[in-house]
Order: C-alpha cells, then structure tokens, then sequence
C-alpha cells in the first residue's frame, strides 16, 4: 500500500507571494523533487527552490521532520516514504505529477552514511549503502526520465568529497558515491541529446542529522565535528544552506551550458 500523501500543504499557484518573500522566481511554476528533505541539505534545499517560485515535493522517511521542513514555505509540500520502497520511484513520480502536472528538476538527496572498516563489512551494510546512495536515485531518475525529456529538466545528485578522497573506514561509503558521480556523468552524455542535464555536488562534513541516523553516540559525533573542523582548511563544517545554493544554480538557466560536473563544496578539505 501506498502512504498516503500529506496534502495540507497547499500550492501558491494564483497566490500573492508576500512582500517579505525573496523576489528571486528564477523557477516560478517549475516542479522540483527533492529527496532526503527532512533535514539538513534536502531541507535547505527544498526551501531555496520554493522562495525561488518552484512548486516542491520533500519526500523522506519521517513524517513529523517532512512537515517540519513543509512548513518553512506553502510551496512545499510532503510525501513520506522510504526511497528504497519497490513502488517508491513511480510514488513519487505519480504524485508530482497528480499534484502540478510536470517534472522540472529532480534533486536526489537522500543517502545514509555508515562508518564501516573492512574487518567490519557486512553483505547487510554494504547492500543498505547501495540501495540507498547508488539503487534509489538510479531507479527514481529513471522514473522521472519521460517527464524530464518533456520540459528539458536537469537532475543534481548529492554525491560528498569522500566520493573522490578515500577515507579510512567510510571505503564502502566513498564507493556507493564515487558510482553516483560515475553516474552523473554518463546519464549527462546519455541524456544531452534530449536536453537534460545532469551535475552533481559533493559536500564535505556538513551540519546535518547523518551521523545521529548513523547511529553513533553524541560523544562520538562531537569528536567527529572538532576534528573535522580542524582538518578543513577555512576551519569549520559547511551550512546546508550554502550547499542549497549550488544544487539551486546547477539546475538553474544560469548554467545552461554545463553537464556532467561534479562540484565539491567542502572548505578545501579534498585539497588536504
């Protein structure tokens, strides 16, 4: 069974944006897809297109963090349901579509972190990395695809430095996204010919909820963020806001001209 779609939130089509609203509407009526938008980098995400004018469909896991992130704009609106769900991809697809009636850009977001040593691997673990970072977003861009080639969108994977600087202990981490970048640049040849483009970003260490989902304990993670901070050239972890920006202007008109490039936004850390 499907879950049901939280239809509270409602469009701003024919609305008035207020006064206090941004005046940027670089993507007034486009649909965006953001997946992963209960938190952090999808959350931000999900609000820097909706005050750019976009109609946006958060889709995560958690309902109450889904409605959290809905609530910063009325053009947000959420869908819970786990990417990895065998009907996830048509779902989501479907419900965008029922909703406003077309596909501009799909942002695929959503991944899970897992410190996993090699003396600690597991068939379990590294199958759950895979379904998330590499399976998900492949069959949902799939799903996308027809309604992608209709209003010549652009797709913007969320890959992170460690897919192209190996970490000690995060090897199977840096793989699943090291294919999603391998994956952006193949669907940006495969694709241009019918004038999608495909980017990618890379953040390095970012405020976010990933190392609570990865389970670790809080005295744990605040020796993570210090010396991640520590190891970061300009000396602090990244504000999803800041990534928001860079997934905003890869799918913008702006860069009409550029596919198939991954951008690392990390403070320097992969110059280390």
């Amino acid at each position: 069974m499907l879950p049901s779609f939280d239809n509270r939130q409602t469009s701003n089509i024919g609305v008035a944006v207020p006064a206090s609203e941004p005046t940027n509407r670089h993507f007034a009526d486009q649909v965006v897809i953001v997946t992963g938008a209960g938190s952090g980098i999808g959350r931000a995400t999900a609000a820097a297109f909706a005050d750019a004018g976009a109609h946006v469909l958060g889709v995560g896991r958690r309902p109450d963090a889904l409605a959290s992130s809905a609530a910063q704009h009325p053009a947000i609106a959420s869908f819970p349901i786990d990417v990895t769900q065998n009907d996830a991809p048509e779902a989501i697809v479907q419900t965008a579509l029922d909703r406003w009636g077309r596909i501009d850009v799909l942002v695929n977001n959503a991944g899970v972190f897992a410190a996993m040593p090699l003396a600690q691997a597991t068939a379990t673990g590294i199958a759950h990395l895979l379904a998330v970072n590499v399976v998900a977003p492949s069959l949902l861009a799939s799903a996308a695809l027809p309604h992608l080639k209709a209003s010549r969108g652009a797709i913007v994977n969320v890959s992170s430095t460690f897919g192209h600087r190996p970490a000690a202990g995060a090897g199977h981490y840096g793989a699943s996204k090291a294919a999603l970048e391998q994956l952006t640049r193949s669907w940006a040849l495969e694709l241009a010919s019918d004038g999608i483009r495909v980017n990618a970003v890379a953040p390095g260490p970012t405020e976010s909820e990933a190392l609570i989902a990865a389970g670790l304990p809080d005295t744990v993670i605040d020796q993570i963020k210090t010396g991640e901070a520590a190891r970061i050239p300009l000396g602090r972890r990244g504000d999803p806001t800041e990534v928001a920006a860079w997934i905003q202007k890869l799918a913008g008109a702006h860069t009409a001209w550029l596919t198939g490039q991954v951008l690392t936004i990390d403070g320097g850390l992969e110059l280390t």
